[in-house]
């Protein structure tokens, strides 16, 4: 019996598949659609569907380096609740993720469930079907970010956050321990104060023009200082336009380990030890389901629920 393309979104549409999936089910069934419908419940396809939609915004960051092929990841796998996050299948298969990335190199999500983890004939879709199946709630590959050169990661929170930093150095023994505590400390102020920028070369024109309009009308509008001299008025701006750069770029910042020096005077000290010059090169700050619209029910009275 043949099929149509809409007899293929007719069967998307009653059970959330993708098409293709649908269209290799038609094609199985010889168009027949209840036949189709019972191949893709048999492969679990029509349940993996159902959970897609629901909201996903716990899970991991993940973190690593790859020594040997000197690339390092950051990637963020979301599931329905925080316990999921701490389910040792599922760290395993977001590590088996991370793997694929630094390995392949995919260009962005979509890639990455195309292709097969190193040692395995399934592909990451496949895998994540698998896994939506067996741990019984949505789970979404949200983002990645891959990295070449001399990276440094860190995981704040088992998994709230992940930071990665890729380092420029000249003439600087990478191996030597103290560039590995440095680079991890660099990580971890990241991960502590969120900085917008590298540096003030790093924040566009434009910023700093809407950051100064917003200041001078913020001062205009304050009794004590609407009155001032407008040079005093431009004094005050630049003094608290040098405050934003402190706040917001991270050599700028001040060193949390150490207030008495900022980030920027810690890698340039640390770079004089080693004999050399280091500098950061990119920086990328993942943290859990931010910008994710969160569930608003109580899982634990869900459970409750599920119990009587």
């Amino acid at each position: 019996m043949a099929f149509t393309a809409k007899d293929v979104a007719a069967l998307r549409e009653k059970t959330g598949c993708g098409m293709m999936d649908c269209k290799k089910a038609l094609t199985a069934s010889e168009g027949d659609m209840e036949k189709a419908l019972e191949f893709l419940r048999e492969k679990g396809l029509a349940a993996a569907a159902k959970k897609s939609g629901r909201i996903a915004a716990e899970g991991i960051v993940y973190a690593t380096v790859d020594q040997s092929k000197k690339a390092g990841v950051v990637i963020e796998v979301n599931s329905e609740t925080d316990f999921v996050g701490k389910n040792a299948e599922f760290q395993a298969f977001v590590a088996k993720l991370a793997e694929t990335v630094i390995d392949q190199n995919p260009a962005d999500v979509d890639a990455l469930t195309a292709m097969k983890p190193a040692g395995s004939d399934e592909t990451v879709e496949e895998m994540l079907r698998e896994k939506i199946l067996t741990i019984g709630e949505n789970i979404k590959i949200r983002r990645f970010a891959r990295q070449e050169g001399n990276v440094a990661t860190y995981i704040h929170g088992g998994g709230r956050i992940g930071v990665m930093v890729n380092f420029e150095a000249q003439n600087v023994d990478t191996s030597d321990e103290k560039f590995a505590e440095m680079a991890k400390d660099v990580c971890m102020q990241i991960a502590a104060l969120n900085a917008a920028y590298i540096d003030r070369d790093a924040v566009s024109p434009e910023v700093i023009e809407k950051e100064r309009e917003i200041l001078i009308a913020q001062i205009k509008n304050d009794e004590k200082n609407a009155k001032k001299p407008e040079n005093i008025i431009k004094k005050m701006v630049d003094g608290r336009i040098g405050k934003f750069y402190e706040n917001n770029c991270l050599v700028d910042q001040a060193f949390v380990k150490d207030s008495a020096m900022t980030v920027g005077q810690y890698i340039d000290k640390v770079a004089k030890e080693l004999g050399g010059v280091i500098k950061v090169k990119e920086m990328v700050r993942f943290e859990k389901g931010e910008g994710l619209q969160k569930r608003e029910d109580n899982f634990a009275d869900e459970v409750a629920s599920m119990m009587k």
